[in-house]
């Protein structure tokens, strides 16, 4: 599939994406790249975030693909169920374990669990072996109860402009191929 086929949403996570975070760059570069802006980037409500993720894969006029970053795949996958058009896949990097008691701030707790059902459209889970909002083994145990493809992005922390993943090559390379692998004719 190639990027003209697709509504590409990218849902960033807690306090949103800066201009030098990836799905920032990603978006400007990506024709059909849009944000789903959440009305409270800086104190997420569960109910809230999923609504507006579902309310724009609703409003989408072509199949699409998912581009998550931390709480942002919290809230895509929590809004599955709400989706009526649509989805070829899901690009999901970082997601935090979400039922960890230690999580900070706690207010992200509250879009735990996850839902353990596989997803209905084909995904990855990029996750790092060092990342401060998940342990990799949470991350590639959620990335399995979804039926996701796994990805190890090795010890580099959360992949966000912090961790020196402003432009993330890599990334965009990954994505790529998974984007070459979907099909328009899927949705």
């Amino acid at each position: 599939m190639r990027v003209a086929e697709a509504d590409i949403l990218i849902i960033p996570g807690y306090k949103g994406s800066p201009d030098d975070h990836w799905q920032t760059r990603w978006e400007r570069k990506l024709s059909t790249a849009r944000r789903v802006a959440q009305a409270e980037w800086s104190k997420p409500v569960v109910e809230d975030w999923t609504a507006a993720v579902a309310s724009a894969v609703n409003s989408a006029k072509r199949p699409v693909v998912l581009v998550g970053h931390s709480l942002g795949v919290a809230a895509a996958v929590h809004a599955v169920p709400k989706f009526t058009r649509p989805v070829v896949g899901a690009f999901f990097v970082a997601p935090p374990d979400v039922a960890n008691d230690a999580i900070r701030p706690k207010h992200l707790r509250t879009f735990g669990p996850y839902p353990r059902d596989p997803l209905p459209f084909p995904s990855v889970v990029v996750a790092s072996r060092s990342d401060m909002f998940s342990s990799f083994e949470a991350a590639e145990d959620i990335a399995g109860a979804w039926g996701s493809l796994f990805v190890d992005a090795g010890d580099v922390g959360h992949l966000n402009a912090e961790s020196g993943h402003g432009p993330w090559p890599e990334g965009l390379l990954t994505f790529g191929r998974f984007m070459s692998r979907l099909s328009p004719a899927s949705a």
